[in-house]
C-alpha cells in the first residue's frame, strides 16, 4: 500500500491559483497512475486529472486548460496547479494511485480543502 500526504489547499479568491502537491511513500512509485480526486458537499469524488508514469495526462472537461497536473518520479511527488479558480472548484481534493487508468486505485491521501469564494 502505497501512503499518500497532499499539502497545499486553502482559501483563494476566484480567478486565483493554488498548487496541490501529494507526497508519496514506497519504492514502485515511477510505475504508479497518479491522480487527482475531488468531491464537493453533497456530491459524488470525481475525477479531476491523472498522470501515467511516463507522464501522459487526462483531464476532467470542467478543469481542462486551467489545470495541470505533473510528477516528479525522482522526488515521488505529484502535483496539481490550479489556475483561473472558479467557486464550483470548491471541493476536498485527494491524491490517488493505482495501476488502472480507467479506475482509481485502491491508495488515498487523507485530502485537503481547497475554497474559492471572494
Amino acid at each position: 500500500q502505497v501512503q499518500l500526504v497532499e499539502s497545499g489547499g486553502g482559501l483563494v479568491q476566484p480567478g486565483g491559483s493554488l498548487r496541490l502537491s501529494c507526497a508519496a511513500s514506497g519504492s514502485i512509485f515511477s510505475i504508479l497512475i497518479m491522480g487527482w480526486y475531488r468531491q464537493a458537499p453533497g456530491k459524488a469524488r470525481e475525477l479531476v486529472a491523472i498522470i501515467t508514469g511516463r507522464g501522459s495526462t487526462n483531464y476532467a472537461d470542467s478543469v481542462k486548460g486551467r489545470f495541470t497536473i505533473s510528477r516528479d518520479n525522482a522526488e515521488k511527488r505529484v502535483y496539481l496547479q490550479m489556475n483561473s479558480l472558479k467557486s464550483e472548484d470548491t471541493a476536498v481534493y485527494y491524491c490517488n494511485a493505482g495501476v488502472n487508468p480507467m479506475l482509481p486505485g485502491n491508495s488515498w491521501g487523507q485530502g485537503t480543502q481547497v475554497t474559492v469564494s471572494s
